[in-house]
């Protein structure tokens, strides 16, 4: 890497981990008396329902995936049962069971 292109890299990790802690900190460091906007608590509703799928849908379709093939078809069938019996249960220890049971058998079995 050039050392210009390294300095730049390393220029936006830093700006973004500032940002971070400034955003992560205000909640700390204001006083207690500070009010938060509406709006501002309104969008904090949001923030779990957009975070839980950029970090579980990468992990989904591209964690061994095989020589050939786009995403692993297994774990995304797996991560369907899921859904389908959160949906129907709304259980964690049976959404949790229900997919990797699913996962461990197509795993073990091969189907396809």
């Amino acid at each position: 890497m050039a050392i210009n292109s390294d300095f730049y890299t390393w220029s936006i990790v830093c700006a973004a981990g500032a940002v971070t802690l400034l955003a992560r900190a205000s909640f700390i460091v204001l006083p207690p008396e500070t009010r938060v906007p509406a709006w501002l608590q309104r969008s904090l509703k949001f923030v779990a329902v957009a975070v839980l799928p950029a970090i579980v849908l990468p992990d989904v379709l591209f964690r061994d995936v095989q020589l050939g093939h786009s995403f692993n078809s297994y774990r995304v069938i797996a991560a369907l049962v899921a859904m389908l019996v959160a949906w129907k249960t709304r259980s964690i220890f049976a959404t949790l069971g229900a997919g990797m049971t699913a996962l461990w058998l197509m795993q073990y079995f091969r189907p396809f």
